[in-house]
């Protein structure tokens, strides 16, 4: 996992690459959430590929458990995928009025969610 570091003014985003699967738990998403909190970021951008499937079956729990630790924490979190095939409402549902507050957004490039969690 490597950070790539997207500066608009005063703000900073970590942006994490990585190649694996970095979040199957509400654990692991609080270790990255305290590893790059001090790195000095309050704003991350991470992928779909990064986190579990198992995130997106809203079922499981682990999405609501997981965002809940960005919130807890005040980190700003942009993830950046293909949502259009989850074909459930619910997902659905979650994404479109996560897009609509600041917190939490799911968007489709990079470009958008540095837009996004820059406030331009």
């Amino acid at each position: 996992m490597t950070l790539a570091i997207h500066e608009t003014g005063a703000v900073r985003i970590a942006e994490v690459v990585a190649d694996d699967i970095l979040i199957n738990t509400p654990e692991e998403a609080l270790q990255l959430i305290v590893d790059v909190y001090y790195q000095n970021f309050e704003k991350m951008i991470i992928h779909e590929k990064n986190i579990i499937p198992a995130f997106f079956d809203l079922k499981t729990g682990i999405a609501g458990e997981v965002l809940q630790k960005f919130v807890n924490y005040r980190m700003q979190l942009s993830i950046v995928g293909t949502f259009e095939h989850y074909t459930s409402k619910s997902i659905r549902d979650f994404i479109y009025e996560s897009n609509k507050g600041r917190q939490i957004s799911f968007l489709s490039s990079v470009e958008e969610a540095v837009e996004k969690l820059s406030g331009i």
